[in-house]
């Protein structure tokens, strides 16, 4: 019997990837209260047409238009006081307080890393945002209504640093569009 040479391949390790890493940053508080209460203005839009349907109630009654209007003015600022309370209890609660605090951040193509040191942080996997914005001077990625990270393009080091976290939201498919279009016209809209 012949010998039978066996060859043996060594698993090269393979990298881990690439990781973008931020500078240090805090959200402020009152960026954050104006921010969140500006999404959520703009994902409610509907209900912005509940005071303008008791404003039209004049057109049909006569001497209702100081009670319409009263109601309507009533509506508006408790909605806008609804959503702004909310908000800033947030930056009260004891669980929301990581948000605000001096972090930065590590974006691989597995997890967002949120580091206060380098040994002490914790990790969120991608799966766990329901969606992203990409603005013009900011990524902002969403866990929930009020629960963002808010990643401004200054706090990354370089401009391929940018393309690259832009690539990893893309092939997570976390950009959709706010629900600020009425349904009826989203048809017309180009995807």
């Amino acid at each position: 019997m012949g010998k039978q040479q066996i060859k043996v391949q060594q698993q090269v390790p393979r990298p881990a990837g690439i990781v973008v890493k931020t500078k240090k940053y805090a959200l402020d508080k009152q960026f954050y209260i104006k921010f969140a209460l500006e999404t959520s203005l703009k994902e409610f839009w509907y209900a912005w047409f509940v005071p303008l349907l008791i404003l039209c109630i004049p057109i049909f009654v006569s001497g209702a238009f100081w009670w319409c209007f009263g109601i309507a003015l009533l509506l508006s600022l408790l909605f806008l006081l609804f959503w702004g309370a909310q908000f800033a209890a947030v930056t009260q609660a004891e669980q929301a307080k990581i948000m605000f605090e001096k972090m930065f951040y590590e974006l691989d193509s597995k997890n967002v890393t949120i580091k206060r040191t380098e040994t002490e942080g914790f990790m969120i996997a991608w799966d766990k945002f329901q969606r992203a914005d990409i603005r013009k001077d900011a990524f902002v990625l969403w866990l929930t209504r009020g629960q963002f990270f808010y990643l401004p393009f200054s706090i990354f080091a370089k401009e391929q640093d940018l393309k690259m976290v832009e690539g990893l939201i893309n092939r997570r498919n976390l950009v959709k569009p706010l629900n600020m279009i009425p349904f009826f016209l989203r048809s017309f809209i180009k995807k």
